[in-house]
């Protein structure tokens, strides 16, 4: 479309000054044609581009083309964090936010910040009491366009948003995403202060003011305060014994809402909430969520008295009676009393010997039924206690008692000899013999003695070349279950082992020893030739190549040799013109993980190296590395002509080239040759006739 046919009465003429496009209205110039005829739409309202789809229109080809994405629900930028995807890179930007919980924008009334300007401008409003919006049925206003929208619904009775789980309908999309983390039990918002989880913003809102303590909302009736105003509300239903809600049918009346949809459930026998373990559903939440703690091992009751702890109040209440002495139920052989009838059962078999629980697989027998449940598991390879921390499975509750106390790094067992603790009660045991020297268990091959059974069979490989433990994925075969667990972390990519510091995640516990060093600046390798020391054998090894020439790993196009086999995988890349990490915000690309990850600080304004002198802070190690010589005031680089020190090496050869009088840099145009890349570009700017950024 020609923009100069436009039909307007904004004077559209343009002056043409050194390749400049000056517009007449704004005074804005520009120095290319296409973009002045677009900056023009501006002022003229003119979209000459139109979606086929829904008919909206927009003023340049690019927008239309982004908006078109909508339509084909095409969502190219991802975020690096939690991998959601986005139609738009601002969209995208905005979401980076969350993370890194920037918020630019700030109220001039009372700072509070935000991370969006159009939440900005909502909440600015809560101060002006500005409603501009009013529902054009019943008269009520709004501050928000989306309130007003979400109140119409009340009139026209609109449910258009429907659940495909079980078919429930909503007014509201978000009611609907809202509904659906029943289903999909996510929580996708955290208190800052405890860490809880909720489903919805406004029930983190309404949770914090239990940290806050804070109340604003008193009964006029008894003086009791609330967090909510909607709280006092239901309240207040208790004096006035108002009850609004009532069941269609069995007629039962109750006070709030809630309360009602919880109790249809009994009619519909619907069960919303599934526990994710096990697939068990329930009716109330409250049931499920006393479930789960059957997997998950949590005890949130303890007795005041002993302090053990239960999974639900009653179990508490039973046990209880231990400590009142209550032992109503007493066995007519040996007279020993039980707090409960079925412990006394149970016991009742130790004297007649009876087993009345037999497994189906072997025919082995049990006195106790969990006994036989247990050992089932050995057959079916059933694990249903899992780990919350590593997803680890084991099948016995106990074992994963014992199991999670290396994450606790709870040590209960103490040593009476040297006071040494464990975390389980067989590593005690062992330990002991340390102190006795006592081998009990011989190997019938080769007679060497040993404190643990379990050790003596693991050696008794050695001589049969039996290995008992492979691998499902590749079908490699070793002779001890730890070899194996460290070789499935190169399929699994599964890292259990986390660093008390940083929080960074590896594989091997050793990988985590040596990454451990970083932090405590422990370095017990050093080099023979020039005593410098490193935290890992495998970096000492890689820097003696150094000093010895070698370079063992070579390129197959080009024959050039390399010392490390990381420098040689980066040089590859220059033949295969192969870029593998790319930034999502800028698309800028990189052959090494590492430098994309030092790149993306640029966005982020991440410099997570502080200066332990000043305080200043820097994205990366060796910039912190090399401003520290400001403090220190050393200079290790030397000139070897005149001896003058300097704090960088990049100085010293830049001062080189005043003895040498070296002018490595020469300009394409006229060949004039300089001593710094910087003289270099200064000059430059005297043939393009453009002015010199100055960052």
């Amino acid at each position: 479309m020609n923009v100069s046919n436009v039909s307007t009465n904004v004077p559209l003429q343009t002056s043409i000054d050194k390749k400049f496009f000056t517009c007449e209205v704004c005074c804005k110039a520009f120095s290319q044609k296409g973009n002045f005829d677009r900056h023009l739409r501006t002022h003229t309202n003119v979209k000459p581009y139109s979606c086929d789809t829904c008919g909206r229109e927009f003023s340049r080809k690019c927008h239309l083309k982004v908006h078109f994405r909508i339509h084909l629900n095409e969502k190219p930028y991802s975020c690096n964090i939690c991998r959601q995807k986005f139609s738009y890179k601002s969209l995208l930007v905005r979401h980076c936010r969350t993370h890194m919980n920037e918020k630019p924008y700030s109220c001039d009334v009372c700072n509070k910040r935000f991370s969006q300007k159009h939440k900005l401008n909502k909440h600015s409003r809560t101060h002006t009491n500005e409603k501009p919006y009013s529902c054009d049925a019943c008269g009520k206003e709004f501050s928000l366009k989306s309130n007003l929208k979400v109140h119409f619904r009340i009139h026209s009775k609109e449910k258009h948003f429907s659940c495909d789980v079980c078919n429930k309908q909503f007014s509201l999309k978000c009611n609907l995403n809202y509904h659906y983390r029943t289903h999909t039990n996510e929580k996708p918002f955290s208190c800052n202060v405890c860490g809880k989880k909720f489903t919805q913003k406004c029930q983190l809102n309404q949770h914090f003011p239990t940290h806050t303590n804070e109340k604003p909302y008193s009964c006029e009736t008894c003086g009791k305060e609330f967090s909510r105003k909607s709280d006092l509300k239901v309240h207040y239903r208790m004096h006035t014994n108002e009850k609004l809600f009532s069941c269609d049918t069995c007629g039962k009346e109750f006070s709030q809402r809630s309360q009602l949809n919880v109790h249809f459930r009994i009619h519909t026998n619907e069960k919303l909430f599934s526990c994710d373990t096990c697939g068990k559903q329930f009716i109330y939440k409250n049931s499920l969520k006393v479930h789960i703690r059957t997997h998950t091992n949590e005890r949130p009751y303890s007795c005041d008295t002993c302090g053990k702890k239960f999974s639900n109040r009653s179990n508490l209440k039973v046990h209880f009676h231990i400590h009142l002495k209550e032992k109503p139920f007493s066995c007519v052989v040996c007279n020993k009393q039980f707090s409960q009838k079925k412990h006394l059962y149970v016991h009742f078999r130790t004297h007649t010997n009876e087993k009345p629980f037999s497994c189906d697989v072997c025919g082995k027998e049990f006195s106790k039924k969990r006994s036989l449940v247990n050992h089932c598991r050995t057959h079916t390879n059933d694990k249903p206690y899992s780990c919350d921390v590593c997803k680890a499975q084991f099948t016995k509750r106990s074992s994963l008692n014992s199991h999670f106390r290396i994450h606790t790094k709870e040590k209960p067992f103490s040593c009476d000899i040297c006071n040494k603790q464990f975390s389980d009660k067989g590593h005690l045991r062992t330990h002991y013999y340390m102190h006795t020297n006592e081998k009990p268990f011989s190997c019938d091959s080769c007679g060497k003695k040993f404190s643990r059974k379990s050790s003596l069979k693991i050696h008794y490989r050695t001589h049969t070349k039996e290995k008992p433990f492979s691998c499902d994925t590749c079908g490699k075969e070793f002779s001890y279950r730890s070899q194996l667990n460290v070789h499935f972390y190169s399929h699994s990519n599964e890292k259990l082992f986390s660093c008390d510091t940083c929080g960074r995640k590896f594989s091997l516990k050793n990988s985590l020893k040596v990454h451990i060093r970083i932090h405590t600046d422990e370095t017990p390798y050093s080099c023979d030739t020039c005593g410098k020391k490193f935290t890992n054998k495998g970096s000492l090894k890689m820097h003696a190549r150094i000093h010895t020439n070698e370079k063992p790993f070579s390129c197959n196009s080009c024959g050039k040799a390399f010392s490390s086999r990381a420098a040689l995988k980066v040089h590859y890349h220059t033949h295969t013109n192969e870029n593998l990490f790319s930034c999502d915000l800028c698309s800028k690309e990189f052959t090494r993980k590492g430098d994309l990850k030092v790149h993306y600080r640029t966005h982020t304004n991440e410099k997570p190296f502080p200066c332990e002198v000043c305080g200043k802070k820097f994205s990366r190690k060796c910039i912190l590395k090399v401003h520290y010589r400001v403090h220190t005031n050393e200079k290790p680089f030397s000139c070897d002509l005149c001896s003058k020190e300097f704090s960088h090496e990049s100085v010293l050869k830049r001062h080189f080239h005043t003895h040498t009088n070296e002018k490595p840099f020469s300009c394409d145009i006229c060949c004039k040759k300089f001593s710094m890349k910087y003289h270099l570009s200064r000059h430059f700017h005297t043939h393009t006739n453009k002015p010199i950024s100055v960052d």
